[in-house]
């Protein structure tokens, strides 16, 4: 059994991983952390922050919450040499340097998008792009719910960094056109974000040439998907050594 503290357990993708490990009999939920401690009766115990968490003993650290909650987090897993599993977006560059530092001392899997799905749509934008960039505009869209805090999605980054992987000249991101009055520059990737209703997420890749597009798409239909991600990773880390992972270590680990 895999006893499991998940952090942001009040919010969507909270909620969804302890609603998919009551359907499993080899992983639990066994206490959470979230800042609305109270807000509704769950079966474990919720603590406010990582260093009020007493009395439990976990084996895997699931962090669903929101990147101002990194540093203490990763300070509780050092000291308790925990395993770490981080779901949660909207990473800078100053929290992706904490989790490079805390990797040296503990496990740390970290990716922007915990389906299978996106990462098999990784690897066929990589593709696509080896194939077609060249001769091939590329746009990235983007949809979630109206709650979502961060725009572009980690995931649009994810697929548009895999992209560049399989051009031959890296492409720089464009967010917005309104601003000038001029073609389409061929050495950049589109990035749009679409906002709106309770949509769990959707991707697309679009490569447009001359008389012809193809897309690659992905569309979540809810946030299960991720959960059962977040609990494969929490299974595959718990016995790995130090070091950062991510989804292509556990999906490929031979490369």
């Amino acid at each position: 059994m895999l006893n499991i503290l998940l952090s942001g357990c009040y919010g969507k993708l909270g909620r969804a991983v302890t609603e998919y490990c009551e359907t499993r009999q080899d992983a639990r939920v066994i206490a959470g952390i979230d800042h609305a401690v109270g807000r509704a009766p769950l079966p474990f115990p919720v603590f406010p922050s990582p260093a009020a968490v007493g009395g439990v003993r976990p084996d895997v650290v699931i962090d669903c919450s929101h990147p101002s909650l990194l540093p203490a987090l990763l300070e509780f897993c050092i000291r308790e040499s925990l395993p770490a599993v981080l779901a949660t977006t909207g990473y800078g560059e100053g929290e992706y340097a904490m989790i490079e530092q805390a990797a040296r001392r503990i496990p740390v899997f970290q990716s922007g998008n915990m389906s299978l799905g996106i990462f098999l749509l990784k690897q066929l934008a990589r593709q696509a792009a080896a194939v077609l960039g060249e001769g091939f505009d590329i746009e990235i869209i983007e949809a979630h719910h109206n709650q979502k805090l961060d725009a572009p999605s980690g995931t649009a980054y994810i697929l548009a960094g895999a992209v560049n992987e399989g051009l031959a000249a890296p492409r720089g991101y464009t967010y917005e056109r309104q601003s000038r009055r001029e073609a389409r520059p061929k050495d950049e990737i589109g990035i749009h974000s679409v906002r709106g209703g309770t949509v769990p997420g959707e991707h697309t890749v679009l490569f447009a040439g001359f008389d012809e597009v193809v897309e690659l798409t992905h569309r979540a239909y809810s946030k299960r998907i991720f959960a059962a991600g977040c609990l494969a990773a929490a299974r595959w880390l718990a016995d790995k050594p130090a070091g950062r992972y991510g989804m292509d270590d556990m999906v490929n680990p031979c490369g």
